[in-house]
């Protein structure tokens, strides 16, 4: 992973001392609270409902031991005694008081990290699958791309100020696990004409108040114009994109309302006079960062071993955990292990500072001394051997880092909701909790199979429920707290956004709504076939007729 230089380290350390001085004299009196406000966004602190909430930059997901270390110790010293992880590969922290933070920072900074341009109108942290490096599909390493555009975006000059947020996504594997499509800008590493590497690029995707699947802008560029492309897009949306309404500020109201080819035009357009420029990557610059993500030592193992067939056979808990946790490498004789932390009555994305260390500890017993943070708010080991895996799942079982859900309908994506966050319009965890007490048998998960269900709180959609196969979001109505539900969501390469089922729901009403739900699914689906396939295949209106006649 990057290791920061010398100018690094110097620009962090400049930026803790700053901010320290903005908070002292904002705690004396010396600033207004509006004058303190872009000024604490600009260091990722919100102000939540209970307290401050502090959300940490975690570059493509990636965390060395090192860095988990320092951050279960900041969740000890400063919050609660434990982390949230975020749908988009970063850390929250929903306690610390506004006093500490400079100190937090300053922590942060010892293991090359910060909090900057994790809030405010500018490019926020670039993410990417979370088996990069490690998948047997991928077509290339998305992670040295995802650092190039760190570098070009961190303190731009341009665009600190843009009209609103700005999220990237790149995704190098088959397999799409970074929901590129609903991003404001979303990469795909692809083959040209001639089998070489470049990037095919949307433009305008996004959730939140008006959810839209990004659109074409490049069918293919090399990749030495990846910089010069995305600069490109930023000039265009930086000087037409809205001001003046908040709602109508991203870069996909912008698209929408330019129209795709017209705004299309004005990209090549801006695009001929930096194309050539000190922005296009050189192959050197390209290895420069490439070199950053070598692959480890990996030993010459050979094949799956055979006291792993035997374990498999002989245990049936970790016969099921390997089933749905243990993922396929690209280097024989190792596995990807996504540690799974979803447990009834344990807040989805939550992780304690006992489990960080812990964590810490196993990455590098075993996955040389790395760890990632999955958009599904889980942890992925991405290097682990098959001959170690029934060791580390002892480990993980006896920590309670062992659930086997993953993918299944109890691995819900929850945002903190009405619990903590002052935008908030519901409260999301007792919603994700009542769906995993109603499903708690594991053998039923099974049967039912791969689905994905997202939850938020507020239209800002957090928890991406736009693109849950079965998507809840929290709304007020005349002062209580209801449930709207959508179905045919999909982050996925076939990207799908949910649409609304009827009515909202009470909230002791969700997880019979759920249950009956997935009743029709399991009467309507042809032998294997995924949720999303079957209500794709069927409709909407069986699944209305149900859940409405029930509610009569």
């Amino acid at each position: 992973m990057y290791r920061y230089d010398g100018y690094d380290h110097q620009m962090l350390a400049d930026r803790v001392a700053q901010f320290r001085d903005q908070t002292n004299r904002y705690i004396d009196g010396k600033l207004s609270e509006a004058e303190f406000l872009p000024l604490r966004l600009q260091n990722g602190l919100y102000v939540q409902r209970l307290a401050p909430m502090l959300r940490i930059a975690v570059p493509y997901g990636m965390l060395s031991s090192t860095q988990l270390r320092k951050l279960a110790y900041i969740a000890n010293h400063y919050d609660k005694g434990y982390a949230h992880f975020t749908t988009r590969q970063n850390i929250q922290y929903n306690w610390p008081a506004l006093v500490d933070v400079p100190d937090l920072l300053a922590d942060l900074a010892e293991v090359e990290m910060h909090a900057i341009q994790t809030s405010g109108n500018c490019i926020r942290n670039t993410t990417t699958d979370q088996f990069a490096g490690a998948a047997p599909d991928e077509l290339e390493d998305s992670r040295a791309y995802c650092e190039i555009i760190r570098q070009w975006s961190s303190f731009h000059p341009e665009f600190a100020y843009l009209p609103r947020k700005f999220k990237i996504a790149v995704c190098g594997t088959a397999d799409d696990q970074a929901a590129t499509q609903v991003h404001d800008i979303g990469i795909y590493l692809v083959k040209g004409s001639n089998d070489e590497v470049g990037f095919r690029i949307l433009v305008g995707g996004g959730l939140g108040r008006t959810p839209v699947i990004g659109k074409e802008i490049f069918d293919f560029i090399e990749k030495k114009y990846l910089l010069t492309a995305l600069e490109a897009i930023l000039r265009v949306y930086n000087r037409e994109g809205r001001r003046d309404n908040k709602y109508k500020a991203r870069i996909k109201i912008l698209v929408k309302e330019t129209g795709v080819e017209e705004f299309k035009n004005k990209v090549i357009e801006e695009w001929a006079f930096i194309k050539d420029s000190s922005l296009t990557l050189t192959d050197e610059e390209i290895d420069r960062c490439q070199k950053f993500f070598d692959a480890p030592d990996y030993k010459n193992l050979g094949n799956s071993p055979a006291q792993l067939t035997d374990k498999l056979q002989s245990n049936i808990l970790f016969a099921a955990w390997h089933s749905q946790n243990v993922k396929p490498h690209k280097v024989p004789g190792y596995s990807i292990v996504t540690v799974c932390f979803k447990e009834t009555g344990v807040a989805p994305g939550d992780v304690t500072d006992l489990q960080l260390k812990q964590i810490a500890d196993l990455s590098d017993q075993y996955s040389f001394g790395e760890i990632r943070i999955s958009h599904k708010q889980n942890i992925v080991m991405a290097d682990v051997r098959q001959d170690q895996l029934f060791e580390l799942w002892e480990v993980l079982e006896s920590g309670a880092m062992a659930s086997h859900n993953l993918g299944l309908l109890t691995d819900v994506i929850c945002c903190p909701g009405g619990d903590f966050c002052a935008l908030a319009n519901a409260k999301s965890i007792p919603i994700a909790e009542s769906i995993q007490r109603k499903f708690n048998d594991h053998e039923e998960l099974i049967n039912i199979g791969e689905m994905s269900l997202n939850i938020s709180g507020c239209m800002n959609a957090c928890g991406h429920h736009h693109v849950g196969n079965i998507g809840i979001l929290g709304v007020d109505k005349k002062g209580e707290e209801y449930y709207q539900v959508s179905l045919g969501g999909s982050s996925k390469n076939k990207a799908s956004l949910g649409k609304i089922i009827g009515p909202s729901f009470a909230q002791e009403e969700i997880s019979d709504v759920v249950e009956n739900i997935v009743s029709v699914y399991k009467e309507m689906r042809n032998d294997d076939e995924k949720f999303i396939d079957t209500y794709n295949r069927i409709g909407i209106d069986p699944f209305k007729e149900k859940v409405y006649a029930k509610a009569d």
